[in-house]
């Protein structure tokens, strides 16, 4: 255990709900919260369900409100916000300690001299959420009154309820609750035989303020149905577990489901390459990385799996799937799984392209991006380089040599080859197809039309992976060899003499775009494969100097600004309505992913293990701060860099756990 509150952040109101717990069920679904327990997003609750893993996710379960009788007296230790800025009751007061035993959150709330501990975890591969409540510490028994609000909609909305009828009935061990004709039921289960349970008789609760939609400028209200409570009592040492699930028949046993939990996450630590040397934090990432690794089942591939972007609103997105999975799963030991999204994703490719991302409701795929294909490329490098997996190799070769042949002749959007220099374009007016992707209505907010570096670094390195593959499958490489060569020419022209960095875009509609981003970093990070490779594209002088600019301009403490402070267009500060906020999402917002190539790019140039680590320590302090266990998606530019975005997002965790396991001293450069 590293994460943990007493109740100097327990029982500080702002401290408390800006701290936001997470667990997961490896399909799609999860349950989150706040520390306070407060509900301060849409995107919050006991069981969001996949219905169509790894998507289709639903709010079932919102909250359960606890009141706790002992002693003659009454215990609130739930809370609420109400709309009209209200808070009753204020339960976080009770609350002595919160802490991470592995991913499962656990409170621990004092009432008078009784102690009362509440875990929440779920059932891997299962749409069940476990509730537990054990009487840690007690003179006479506790009497535990559970009410439990309900409801059935898309976690991207909110409901407001106009006497929806949803119908709820009574079922062994608990109740049925059905929003309509054809809606998945959930079933609210208890596995202790001595629990009352009523019918709600006042059904619906308006007005739950939802104070973090409001700061992202979108609806910020909300209503829950009452669907039942639950009556108990509990002795000291005994537990209750209350189980929230779409399956008819699960696990109510709560012991036998927290040992499952357990022994699963244990077996994620045994089978990883943490020793007993490794940092606590590093092992917490471990377990963190599991959280985005969920099943995408196809005709083909049964087992297919693929990582979800990042928690509460991120569905599985081929480019951060990509990025992230060296980390997630290379250095986590689940070459398993690598392999598995691999052989997954082969089957999505379209016209030489990946899919951008996979839409909540439909099954078509949107293929807006140039360079999550090139991504994919290094995904396959890094898989089998761990692995020496010939097989996958051979099975692969030929969709990635239809990948190069689209990229040459051209496919959507405009991406194609640049004959006279080597280099790749893309772009048309109205597309975002680069990781800098915000778009509001026909708003493209940086739209990086023409030869952005990073996809041009990443085309070289897609080709010398195609030079060794074919080599080593005994098939012509000239090809790519020509274009390499060709590729490593026309890429001198990014280097912009009078800044002494490089450009991040050639031959955009307005020149050549001398914008400070962190784009050019990937030209120093990216291992070589061939001899002096990358001396073909930096020389060691442009390297440090790259090293240099971002270190000076673009580095914070939790990654690298998307763009230079002293640049006309930089936000450094990220709030605001969807206008206001996508304005700034690369606009100077700091982005936790990119520590990972800087890292690894001022190791290369500095070949100083230790100091290149330093630069990790205040995202592993992070772990104690917004998604707790877990790391953001994005920061603020300004001090204090207030963290924004998603709590927990794959490639800033797989990405400092990448960082951290290159950097070890013998695996300097």
């Amino acid at each position: 255990m590293i994460i943990t509150f007493g109740r100097e952040i327990c029982c500080d109101l702002a401290s408390a709900e800006s701290r936001e717990w997470l667990v997961t069920n490896g399909i799609g679904g999860y349950a989150s919260g706040t520390i306070a327990g407060v509900l301060t997003r849409r995107y919050h609750g006991l069981l969001l369900a996949a219905l169509h893993p790894p998507l289709g996710r639903t709010l079932l379960l919102a909250k359960l409100d606890e009141t706790v009788s002992y002693d003659n007296r009454v215990f609130p230790i739930y809370m609420n916000r109400w709309s009209d800025g209200k808070i009753d009751p204020e339960g976080f007061k009770h609350l002595e300690q919160f802490y991470l035993d592995g991913t499962i959150p656990t409170w621990k709330f004092a009432c008078a001299d009784a102690l009362l501990e509440k875990r929440v975890w779920m059932q891997q591969g299962e749409n069940t959420t476990y509730i537990q409540y054990t009487l840690r510490r007690a003179t006479q028994p506790m009497t535990l009154t559970l009410r439990a609000l309900v409801n059935h909609r898309d976690y991207h909305h909110n409901t407001h309820a106009n006497q929806w009828p949803i119908q709820v009935d009574t079922i062994e061990h608990g109740i049925c609750i059905k929003a309509f004709q054809l809606a998945t039921p959930l079933y609210l289960l208890t596995d202790g035989a001595k629990v009352a349970t009523s019918l709600a008789t006042h059904p619906w609760y308006y007005g739950f303020d939802l104070a973090v939609e409001r700061e992202r400028g979108l609806d910020d209200t909300e209503d829950h149905l009452h669907g039942a409570t639950y009556y108990t009592t509990l002795e000291a040492g005994q537990s209750i577990t209350f189980v929230a699930t779409t399956e008819p028949h699960p696990q109510l046993n709560g012991q036998i489901a927290l040992l499952s939990r357990h022994n699963y996450e244990q077996k994620l630590i045994q089978n990883s390459p943490v020793t007993e040397q490794t940092p606590a934090w590093v092992r917490q990432l471990v377990l963190a990385a599991d959280q985005f690794i969920v099943d995408r089942p196809t005709p083909d591939e049964p087992e297919g799996k693929t990582i979800i972007a990042g928690y509460p609103w991120f569905g599985d997105w081929g480019r951060d799937t990509m990025i992230s999975l060296p980390g997630l799963t290379l250095y986590t030991g689940r070459l398993d799984v690598a392999r598995s999204i691999l052989r997954t994703f082969a089957q999505y490719v379209d016209q030489g392209m990946l899919p951008n991302r996979f839409p909540d409701r439909g099954d078509t795929p949107d293929y807006n991006t140039v360079d999550a294909t090139l991504w994919y490329f290094e995904a396959i490098r890094a898989y089998v380089d761990a692995s020496n997996d010939e097989g996958l190799i051979e099975e692969l070769f030929p969709i990635l040599a239809d990948i190069i042949d689209w990229y040459k002749q051209g496919t959507r959007y405009n991406i194609k080859l640049d004959p006279e220099d080597g280099l790749i374009y893309a772009g048309e007016p109205g597309t975002q197809l680069t990781w800098m992707d915000a778009k509001v209505g026909d708003w493209v907010v940086t739209p990086r039309m023409g030869k952005p570096i990073e996809v041009n670094v990443l085309w070289y390195h897609a080709l010398q992976m195609m030079i060794r593959f074919a080599q080593k499958l005994g098939k012509p490489s000239d090809e790519y060899q020509q274009l390499a060569q060709q590729t490593a020419k026309g890429f001198a022209r990014f280097w912009n003499e009078a800044a002494e960095y490089c450009y991040d875009v050639l031959d955009t509609p307005n020149g050549n775009d001398a914008s400070l981003r962190p784009n050019q970093i990937l030209a120093v990070s990216l291992p070589p494969l061939g001899e002096n490779s990358y001396a073909c594209l930096l020389n060691s002088r442009r390297q440090r100097q790259v090293v240099e600019i971002c270190a000076q301009e673009l580095l914070t403490s939790y990654g690298l600004r998307s763009l230079a402070p002293d640049d006309p267009e930089y936000q450094g500060t990220y709030t605001g309505n969807q206008l206001q906020r996508d304005g700034a999402y690369h606009q100077g917002t700091v982005w936790g992913w990119l520590m990972g190539p800087f890292v690894l790019a001022h190791l290369r140039v500095y070949k100083n293990s230790d100091q290149a680590r330093e630069f990790l320590q205040p995202l592993a302090d992070h772990l104690f701060a917004a998604g707790v266990g877990n790391m953001s998606e994005i920061f603020e530019g300004n001090a204090p860099m207030r963290p924004c975005g998603c709590p927990a997002q794959a490639w800033t965790v797989a990405e400092v756990l990448r960082a951290w396991f290159l950097s070890e001293p013998q695996a300097a450069r």
